[in-house]
């Protein structure tokens, strides 16, 4: 049963129904009623309808606990902030294991997607970043639908005044405990065992636009209550830094002249999100094409003029790198062109989403700037673009569980912790739902290597490294792309999900060990047909198989090659084959990865088998004739760890990093035993 709690019930109902038809069947079936919450224990408190509230909610319930998601605002609930899109490239693979960790993002993408593509096709399949523009409101609706039908969750609407903190339980780590939260304008006190705090944008928030500025985490909502800052800095002592971002104006479609930019289309077939679904929401043809232009010198030229009346761009506070304000990108790159890609906002929608124009001068100028772009010379601004500022947390003060590391029971998840994006937030809110379920019904927390998932990545990097600008997830973070792969995440994490976690369903499980059990008897049948080179020329005959290649090859080795697809050698082979025709582009693409993954296991479990290896103390990092970076090399340096297991456990030292430090000491002691010298400081 989901109860909501709001101030108007029988209002909020009504305004449901009528403009969330999707949301029909849930409230049909759901209690929409006025709950005594104030005098109720939850297991786990959510803080946030963000992107990384609505997955920690919904992570928290499917693992058991009984969950209550606090929002200013219920009708916000699953709103795209910003851009209307998911997923490209880093980003993508978030929204693939969040979708095989049955969250709910990625099957929310293929409901409200309009125009879906894979990003970097010409590279490998291992950073294809398969990404779709979204309906905003078909988006939103759905993330409510599935928040109304999940079990074990209660949605309050009210704000969140302060923390409740008491003195650590002794026997826990920890000098402080979290039991519960006080609402805003005295609305009570409720209790709870766990909390996750997603607060976004909306902690000690600050609106900019122009010369002025305003309290604010979003346009039209206001920032957190000040308590809640107080709580985390003052009372819980965390350090806090001050981050921003920005968004575009938004463009009424009407007034831009598309005939002066170029069109691109969506992907032929549409490659759902979602492991569970065979097709997504809209079919090829209703799909809605973006447009891309580019800035001008005009533009530059309008940047330069407004640059006195531009507060938000003389702010000390970091803003994102890899996706900064127009301001910044002809600040930092005078006399170039930019892209501007003009994304749909929905079916019905009259606005466009200028990607690349993010912008915080007067709305005067932004109309100024806009109209020095092709197609966009006679264009209107529907709502001008802003700035935000707010407050974070230092991620390095949380265990790889997100929780916090002084404070028991408090669990931070999204920008809180220092990151940028829809999927970055989810996969945070998700990790940290579900530790805070278990942690809730007295279950130990669990953790995700690096060498595992994307988000294992994403969670190493904040709370070993930190961050001193927002993060964004690219695939280049992962030391082991080519077995994180998009392809592959449900055959990584789901029966993970199911028996350790217990956040996927028993029907998902099943789906995902049908398709394991599918994919390896089709390689096993690969592998078991084994020919000749001349052989395989004679029946692939428009296969270039070099001449000078006489040896026996299997299937496997031969569907390694570029031009070979797997429904050739079920033509070939049909009764051993075709049975796993409705599999062809993950067999490829398995055993096109088969020998890279093969090497990276047996990196790894090298690794793990040497972390007692002796590392020499004269060892010069600096100059180490191998490929590490110059952070790893000063982290080394300055700490010289005696083991190769203790320099694996420093901050900021990557998987990658070790097994390149393993090699050169081997390689080292090899070399001196062959020559007779002494090798016992080589162990």
């Amino acid at each position: 049963m989901t109860h909501i709690r709001v101030n108007e019930t029988e209002g909020i109902t009504h305004m449901l129904v009528r403009r969330l038809p999707v949301l029909h069947k849930a409230l049909c079936t759901c209690s929409i009623q006025v709950a005594d919450v104030h005098t109720q224990h939850y297991d786990v408190i959510v803080v946030g309808g963000g992107h990384a509230g609505t997955e920690a909610a919904a992570a928290a319930s499917r693992a058991g606990a009984n969950t209550l998601l606090i929002t200013q605002k219920i009708q916000t609930i699953g709103a795209l902030s910003c851009n209307p899109s998911l997923g490209g490239v880093g980003k993508g693979h978030l929204v693939k294991e969040i979708d095989a960790l049955d969250g709910l993002m990625g099957r929310a993408g293929d409901w409200a997607g309009i125009h879906f593509s894979i990003l970097n096709r010409s590279k490998g399949p291992a950073v294809w970043g398969p990404r779709a523009q979204l309906d905003r409101g078909h988006y939103r609706d759905f993330i409510q639908s599935e928040l109304l039908s999940t079990e074990r969750l209660t949605i309050l609407e009210g704000s969140v005044e302060d923390l409740l903190v008491s003195a650590a339980d002794p026997d826990k780590p920890g000098r402080h405990k979290v039991y519960g939260i006080r609402l805003a304008h005295g609305g009570g006190e409720i209790h709870s065992r766990s909390m996750v705090l997603t607060t976004g944008t909306f902690l000690s928030g600050s609106l900019f636009m122009g010369p002025n500025s305003s309290p604010g985490g979003r346009i039209g909502d206001p920032p957190s209550c000040a308590g809640l800052s107080y709580s985390l800095k003052e009372i819980l002592g965390l350090k806090i830094g001050r981050l921003r971002t920005g968004t575009p104006p938004r463009i009424i479609k009407d007034t831009i002249d598309f005939s002066c930019t170029e069109i691109r289309l969506p992907d032929e077939k549409p490659t759902p999100f979602s492991f569970i679904n065979a097709h997504v929401n809209c079919k090829h043809e209703d799909q809605l094409p973006c447009f891309l232009t580019y800035t001008t010198p005009g533009v530059e030229r309008v940047v330069n003029e407004s640059m006195h009346v531009n507060s938000h761009i003389h702010q000390d506070t970091k803003g994102p790198r890899y996706c900064p304000s127009i301001e910044s990108k002809v600040l930092r790159f005078p006399g170039r062109l930019h892209q501007v890609w003009l994304e749909p906002e929905g079916w019905t929608s009259d606005l466009m989403y200028p990607q690349g124009l993010s912008m915080t001068m007067p709305p005067d100028m932004q109309l100024c700037l806009i109209r020095e772009i092709p197609g966009l010379h006679k264009a209107q601004i529907h709502t001008p673009g802003y700035g935000v500022q707010y407050d974070f947390v230092c991620p390095t003060q949380l265990y790889p569980w997100l929780q916090v590391k002084s404070t028991q029971g408090l669990f931070l998840a999204g920008q809180i912790n220092g990151t940028t994006g829809y999927e970055e937030a989810a996969a945070q809110g998700l990790w940290a739902g579900v530790n805070a379920g278990r942690t809730s019904l007295s279950k130990v927390p669990l953790s995700l290597s690096r060498t595992q998932s994307y988000i294992g990545v994403l969670i190493d990097d904040l709370v070993c490294r930190g961050v001193t600008e927002p993060y964004r997830m690219f695939t280049s973070r992962s030391e082991f792309r080519t077995s994180l792969r998009p392809d592959n995440a449900d055959m990584r994490l789901t029966h993970r999900g199911f028996e350790e976690m217990g956040c996927v369903s028993q029907q998902r499980y099943n789906e995902a060990l049908q398709v394991k059990q599918s994919l390896n008897e089709a390689l096993s049948a690969l592998r078991s047909i084994s020919l000749s080179a001349t052989r395989w020329r004679n029946k692939l005959q428009h296969v270039n198989i070099s001449e000078t290649k006489s040896t026996i090859l299997s299937g496997e080795e031969v569907l390694q090659y570029k031009d070979v697809s797997f429904q050739m050698l079920a033509s070939a082979f049909p009764e051993l084959l075709a049975p796993f025709l409705e599999f062809s582009e993950r067999i490829k693409v398995e055993a096109l990865y088969h020998p890279h993954c093969e090497k990276q296991r047996r990196d790894i479990e090298r690794m793990q088998a040497e972390e007692s290896l002796y590392l020499p103390q004269d060892i010069d990092y600096l100059t180490l004739p191998v490929s590490l970076s110059k952070e790893v090399r000063e982290i080394l340096d300055s700490t010289r760890p005696n083991t190769l297991g203790a320099a694996s456990r420093l901050p900021g030292i990557t998987p990658a990093a070790i097994i390149h430090l393993l090699n050169y000491v081997q390689r080292e002691k090899n070399r001196n035993h062959g020559t007779g010298k002494d090798v016992s400081c080589f162990g």
